[in-house]
């Protein structure tokens, strides 16, 4: 008897889930955990709601709610479509549980104390009439590869291209389209993935 654990993407519960959700995110791990409880052995498949994400922050604004409303509204409207199709998880959960807040925190303190994490200065994209930073879910403009017009600030929708805010021609708040950026310095934190490069390449 093999122990298998499936772990699954974790949506952004920020809208109701689609046909491309289910087709390409829940369908394929769902018939591998059955196919292996078939064959008798000890499956776990988890996954739940993304409730942290600039996506959540964003639907909140223009619904004029608070992220956790969002979020919690579409926890629950998602999960029933999941239990309606079947799909067999063994826990659907979300990140705003007591739970994961200390799994994630504890896992930032491991890997920090052990010298993983680092503080690294970027330039983000800021808006000066709301005196904000932007994350790239917040900035729209053009693809500079495909001329779509309402390409995000992580990637354009049309041509799947991943993209960097300051790729972007014309690039503006989502929310405030006639505002101008500035482009700031600012500091955040890095995970040294190329702490573990030999590790994984062994691993692949």
């Amino acid at each position: 008897v093999k122990h298998i654990l499936v772990c699954v993407a974790w949506p952004y519960a920020n809208g109701p889930l689609h046909l491309g959700h289910m087709a390409g995110c829940y369908l394929p791990p769902d018939i591998f955990a059955r196919y292996h409880r078939l064959k008798g052995n000890k499956v776990l498949m988890v996954s739940g709601s993304d409730m942290h994400g600039t996506p959540i922050t964003v639907t909140a604004q223009q619904e004029g709610k608070t992220p956790e409303e969002v979020a919690m509204h579409y926890h629950k409207i998602n999960s029933k479509s999941i239990e309606d199709m079947g799909i067999s998880f063994d826990l659907f959960s979300h990140t705003h549980t007591e739970e994961h807040t200390e799994a994630a925190l504890w896992i930032l303190e491991t890997l920090d104390k052990a010298g993983h994490i680092e503080p690294r200065v970027s330039e983000e994209a800021y808006d000066p009439e709301a005196k904000q930073f932007l994350p790239d879910r917040y900035v729209e403009g053009t693809c500079p590869h495909c001329k779509y017009e309402s390409a995000r600030g992580d990637q354009c929708d049309d041509c799947g291209k991943t993209l960097d805010s300051k790729e972007l021609i014309d690039p503006h708040p989502k929310l405030n389209p006639d505002a101008k950026l500035e482009f700031k310095k600012t500091e955040h934190l890095f995970f040294k993935l190329s702490d573990f490069r030999d590790t994984l390449l062994e691993w692949l």
